[in-house]
C-alpha cells in the first residue's frame, strides 16, 4: 500500500503471492499514475530489503520522489501505515476466508477504493473519509 499522509487515502497498492522488490514497485507506480506527484514529494517507509533495494530507490529518484526512512524494528516511524493495516485486519482480513487468491483481491480491492478511501471516516481527518478530505484541494486544482 502507497498512502497519502495527509488525507490517509491509498494511493496505490499491490497483491501478490511474493515480497519481492517487484510488489513495491508495482504499488508506487500506481501511485505516481493516480497523483503525479510533484518533484521533491517525500515516500516514507520502514527499512524492509524492498524498499533499501536499489531498483527501489531508481525509481524513486527517476519520478523526482525523495525516500525516508524510518529506524530499524520501530512500528511508531511509520505509524500511519501501520494503522492502515492493522484497521484492513481488523475490519476485512480477519472477519472472512476467501476460497481462491482472486476472491481476496477482488475483496480486497472493493474494501480499498469502495469502503476505505470514499466511505470509511476518519478520526483523524475531523470524522471526513479522505475522499472528502481532499474534495476542497481536487475543486481548488480544477479552478486553477
Amino acid at each position: 500500500m502507497v498512502l497519502d499522509a495527509f488525507s490517509r487515502k491509498v494511493v496505490g497498492w499491490a497483491m501478490a503471492d511474493h515480497l519481492r522488490t517487484e510488489l513495491v514497485l508495482d504499488a508506487l507506480a500506481m501511485a505516481i499514475r493516480v497523483r503525479r506527484p510533484p518533484t521533491g514529494l517525500v515516500h516514507h517507509s520502514d527499512q524492509g530489503c524492498q524498499y533499501t533495494s536499489l531498483a527501489f530507490g531508481q525509481h524513486l529518484q527517476a519520478a523526482g520522489i525523495l525516500p525516508s526512512m524510518g529506524s530499524v524494528g520501530d512500528c511508531f516511524d511509520n505509524a500511519v501505515a501501520e494503522s492502515f493495516f492493522a484497521t484492513l485486519k481488523v475490519e476485512l482480513l480477519h472477519r472472512h476466508v476467501w476460497r481462491t487468491r482472486a476472491d481476496a483481491r477482488l475483496a480486497i480491492f472493493e474494501y480499498v477504493e469502495v469502503w476505505y478511501n470514499r466511505q470509511r471516516r476518519h478520526s483523524t481527518l475531523g470524522y471526513a473519509t479522505p475522499a472528502e478530505y481532499e474534495a476542497p484541494l481536487d475543486r481548488e486544482k480544477a479552478i486553477a
